[in-house]
């Protein structure tokens, strides 16, 4: 029985298949006529003549039905069989998905909108992956100042960037994101040298002498695990973070700010100017949308801006720029910190013009969660509107808590990466001018979860990067 509703599927657009398969046919064709050409066989006058030859031994209304019925049986033999073909390899890869959704899904992704993210932490995993369903045009550009836990230790031992928020991000963008973020947390809890150690931590550190430098280790263990996207360290060089406190002491060490429990006057970096990748400057340049955060605000995300070249980036292009305020403040970090604070203090280390468009905040908390956080020394980030208006930034107000979640108060990845495309649509999509401003050629470069990092989960659950 034939089921031409099924097959009519695959007229429908977006699937990127039926102007392939047509040209090839066309193409297939071509060759059968050229190669007759050569061999002086008149294929148009033979095929005429043959027609001809039918025609008085089977009449038109009988060869005519013949021919369409047999067109028609062989057109949905070969549809079929090639629907069953594909769909078979793809259950035994373990994606036992709808063939035609997947490819229409697939198209859709290809053709989403250029995002790049820049953060660090779990925030930025957490977002990744519910922006990930809406394009795979992602770049996550992650902050590599973490001194402590494992990738402390493997930053001192190892001589390497530390892995950690970079291995957060590359299981949130993997094709089998659950398996591969079980695996990659997964810490060993007995072992001289190896208790502490989180196992994505430890496969980015071999990566990373196999293939000679981080970026490399990236670039292979993305493509090993077929990430949506790309991941890029802000920069290849060994830096440390130094805080200044309104008292005048200096603390120095990502891991060291918030234990210092005193206010932040200034961040800086240390070496102050070291480069980034040209493959950075450039996802910035042909940036559709940029967003900063979800994470902490000195140890995650200023970071990053700190790098001249990226923050100048940022600035010149002209894609949108939105921050995710962080839900809590963070001790010995963000304590007291409104909306408001938290873009002035960007603004203040970023002396550049059109480095924040807009803000997304959330606007509710689960009454049962707050009185635990409180008595942590953790308080809501209150939105103060009319100074986020001042400082020339949209407020965008959503509901991004995990309602599900009863015992941490984290963002939701769904409705975070709903709020952030609706913003991008409504506000930006239709007057967007995608060719941004030439930038100059970058000289002399080389190539929710612990409360600690992104303010997600209270601090008794907080583990070690």
């Amino acid at each position: 029985m034939f089921k031409f509703p099924r097959l009519a599927t695959w007229l429908m657009p977006g699937l990127s298949i039926k102007r392939w398969i047509g040209i090839a046919s066309a193409g297939l064709t071509l060759v059968f006529v050229g190669a007759a050409l050569i061999l002086n066989l008149q294929p148009i006058t033979m095929v005429i003549d043959f027609l001809k030859f039918l025609a008085r031994i089977f009449p038109a209304h009988i060869s005519g039905p013949i021919a369409l019925s047999v067109g028609l049986i062989l057109s949905y033999l070969g549809l079929r069989r090639a629907y069953a073909t594909v769909k078979a390899a793809l259950q035994q890869e373990g994606r036992d998905s709808d063939l035609l959704e997947a490819l229409y899904r697939q198209n859709k992704l290809i053709h989403g909108p250029r995002i790049v993210a820049i953060g660090g932490g779990t925030g930025l995993s957490t977002m990744l992956r519910g922006l990930k369903k809406y394009t795979s045009n992602i770049t996550a550009i992650v902050t590599v100042g973490d001194d402590g836990g494992s990738s402390g230790r493997l930053r001192e031992e190892q001589s390497i960037i530390p892995p950690g928020d970079i291995r957060n991000c590359i299981a949130a963008l993997a094709d089998e994101e659950q398996l591969i973020t079980e695996l990659f947390q997964y810490r060993f809890k007995t072992g001289s040298g190896l208790i502490g150690h989180s196992f994505g931590n430890l496969f980015l550190a071999a990566m990373c002498h196999i293939t000679g430098d981080m970026y490399s280790a990236i670039k292979g263990s993305s493509k090993v695990l077929n990430i949506c996207g790309q991941v890029l360290p802000s920069t290849l060089e060994n830096i440390n973070l130094a805080a200044e406190m309104d008292d005048g002491t200096v603390v120095i060490g990502e891991s060291l700010i918030p234990q210092a429990k005193g206010k932040i006057k200034r961040l800086k970096c240390i070496p102050e100017s070291p480069k980034t990748l040209p493959e950075v400057v450039d996802s910035l340049h042909h940036a559709e949308l940029i967003i900063l955060g979800p994470g902490s605000l000195y140890t995650s995300v200023m970071p990053n801006l700190l790098i001249k070249e990226i923050a100048e980036a940022v600035s010149r292009s002209k894609a949108p720029k939105l921050y995710i305020a962080n839900i809590m403040t963070q001790p010995g970090e963000t304590d007291g910190y409104s909306v408001g604070d938290h873009l002035a203090a960007i603004l203040d280390h970023c002396p550049y013009p059109n480095m924040i468009n807009g803000v997304v905040v959330n606007n509710w908390l689960p009454e049962q969660l707050l009185e635990k956080y409180l008595s942590h020394g953790y308080k809501p980030v209150e939105l103060d509107r009319e100074r986020c208006i001042s400082l020339g930034v949209q407020v965008v107000e959503k509901l991004l808590v995990d309602e599900s979640e009863h015992s941490v108060v984290r963002h939701n990845p769904a409705q975070l990466a709903r709020a952030i495309i609706h913003w991008f649509k409504r506000e930006y999509n239709s007057k967007l001018k995608l060719a941004p401003s030439p930038l100059p050629p970058p000289t002399d470069t080389e190539p929710p979860a612990p409360p600690a990092v992104d303010l997600d989960i209270p601090p008794t659950t907080a583990s070690a990067q």
